[in-house]
C-alpha cells in the first residue's frame, strides 16, 4: 500500500467505495454495445467483486453509440492487482473473453485515478444492485468530465474547481458525485495498459431527471468560460454524458461525495 493508498483509506474508510478507480472507455464495433452490456451485467460483475474488486457503474455513452464506458474500483494498488490477476486468469474471463474481445475495437483507453481529496470519492450511499436478468436503463444521467492538466497544476485546479465549478454544477441541478486526480502508482498490472504519464482532474455529476439535463446540456458555456481562465488546463476537456445500465451501482440518483455539501457552498 502507498503512502497515498494508506491516508485516503484510513481517513475515509466509510465514505468512499474505492481509493483507486479505473475510468474504462471502450470502442466497439458498430451495433455490437449492447452484446456486450448483456455479457457484461450477465457474467463479470458477481464474479469480479467475489475477488474484492467493486464494479462501480457501467455506461452507454449519449453521444457515441459505438462506446462503452465502465468504472472499477479497488481498496488500494495492491488489492489492485491480486484481483485482477485472479479475475484475467480465472474460469468467467476464460469462458467469456472471446465473446467480449470481439465487441470491440480497443480497450486501452484507461485512467487510472484516486480521489483528489478524503471524501471526493464515490459515496457508500448506493441503492442494492438490481439482480441479474434486469434489463434496459437505470435512473438518471451521469456526466463525467476529463481535464488534462500541467504537471504541478493539481492542487490550484482543485482548489479553482471547489471555488469556480462546482456552485454552477449544484445551481444546475447537479450532484457531485465524485472528484479526482490521476493516480500516479505505478501500473502493477501491465497485462491491462493505462493512460500513464498523464496529469488529470475528473469530476462526475449525477441529474436524477435524465430528459431534463439532456435538454440542457448541449449548452455548457459557464462551464467553458469557468474553465478558460482555470490553472493548468491543457486543451478543452473530454465530456462524457452517460446513461447507466439496468445493474449499474452508479445512477444519476446516487448520493453526492461526503467532500462536497450544498450547505458549505451556500446553496
Amino acid at each position: 500500500m502507498t503512502s497515498i493508498d494508506r491516508q485516503l483509506s484510513e481517513s475515509t474508510p466509510e465514505a468512499t467505495l474505492s481509493t483507486v478507480v479505473e475510468l474504462r472507455q471502450y470502442t466497439l464495433h458498430a451495433g455490437k454495445r449492447d452484446v456486450l452490456i448483456d455479457l457484461f451485467d450477465r457474467e463479470f460483475i458477481e464474479s469480479q467483486e467475489a475477488l474484492g474488486m467493486q464494479v462501480i457503474g457501467q455506461f452507454r455513452d449519449v453521444d457515441d453509440p459505438d462506446r462503452f464506458v465502465w468504472l472499477r474500483g479497488f481498496r488500494d494498488m495492491a488489492t489492485r492487482a491480486e484481483g485482477l490477476k485472479a479475475f484475467y486468469g480465472g474460469p468467467v474471463w476464460r469462458d467469456h473473453r472471446e465473446a467480449a474481445h470481439a465487441t470491440m475495437i480497443d480497450s486501452d483507453n484507461v485512467l487510472l485515478l484516486r480521489p483528489a481529496q478524503p471524501g471526493s470519492g464515490f459515496s457508500h450511499g448506493v441503492d442494492a444492485r438490481p439482480p441479474r436478468g434486469t434489463n434496459g436503463h437505470g435512473s438518471g444521467l451521469v456526466v463525467a468530465t476529463v481535464y488534462s492538466l500541467d504537471a504541478t497544476a493539481e492542487n490550484a485546479f482543485v482548489d479553482y474547481f471547489f471555488r469556480e465549478v462546482t456552485p454552477v454544477l449544484i445551481d444546475a441541478g447537479a450532484t457531485v458525485l465524485a472528484l479526482f486526480v490521476t493516480n500516479h502508482s505505478p501500473n502493477n498490472f501491465p497485462a491491462l495498459p493505462v493512460r500513464e504519464n498523464e496529469n488529470v482532474f475528473v469530476w462526475f455529476a449525477g441529474f436524477a431527471d435524465a430528459s431534463s439535463e439532456l435538454r440542457s446540456s448541449a449548452d455548457h458555456t459557464a462551464l467553458e468560460l469557468s474553465s478558460a481562465d482555470a490553472p493548468g488546463l491543457k486543451g478543452r476537456p473530454q465530456r462524457l454524458r452517460l446513461t447507466p445500465t439496468a445493474r449499474s451501482l452508479l445512477t444519476g440518483a446516487t448520493l453526492g461525495c461526503a467532500a462536497v455539501s450544498p450547505l458549505d457552498l451556500g446553496t
